[in-house]
């Protein structure tokens, strides 16, 4: 949420429109209504969002526009060199990262290389699991073995799409 309004300062319903499953970023990641509102009042409360100006909804309400105060941008800054911790989480954060690294033109290679490191560690784990497992684990641990290779292949085609 915060580093969708560090792309450009929005109101509630713009976000909402943006997280929906067929928006522009619901694609990706998507969020109801409710829970969308509750996220921006959560930032406001902690201080990572403050209001900018309000605009005429036209036949609806008053709309308040937010944008990410400085310690919101630093830490939308932040989050998008943060590698993904679990391999799980790779389709829906991983990507999420990625189209906001595209869509606000940050140089993704930072997120990438770190996200190489903290792969390279969890195949390493996730190897000497499977060489340790007995046949009830197996078949878990050479999954998980293959989908964090499936991630670091993708990891290192963005990386040299991003050296060109």
């Amino acid at each position: 949420m915060l580093a969708l309004l560090a792309e450009s300062p929005r109101h509630g319903w713009a976000a909402v429109q943006a997280l929906a499953p067929h928006g522009e970023i619901g694609r990706v990641w998507s969020l109801p209504r409710p829970l969308v509102y509750r996220a921006l009042e959560t930032l406001k409360e902690r201080q990572l969002l403050e209001n900018d100006h309000v605009e005429n909804g036209g036949s609806g309400p008053r709309r308040t526009v937010m944008r990410p105060t400085r310690a919101g941008r630093a830490r939308v800054k932040r989050w998008l060199r943060e590698p993904v911790e679990h391999v799980r989480d790779a389709r829906w954060l991983l990507l999420l990262k990625l189209l906001y690294c595209n869509r606000s033109s940050v140089d993704p290679r930072p997120l990438l290389e770190a996200q190489r490191a903290t792969l390279t560690s969890i195949e390493a784990g996730l190897t000497q699991q499977l060489e340790m497992a007995d046949t009830s684990e197996q078949m878990l641990a050479s999954f998980r073995l293959e989908t964090a290779r499936a991630v670091h292949r993708f990891v290192e085609r963005q990386l040299v799409l991003n050296n060109h």
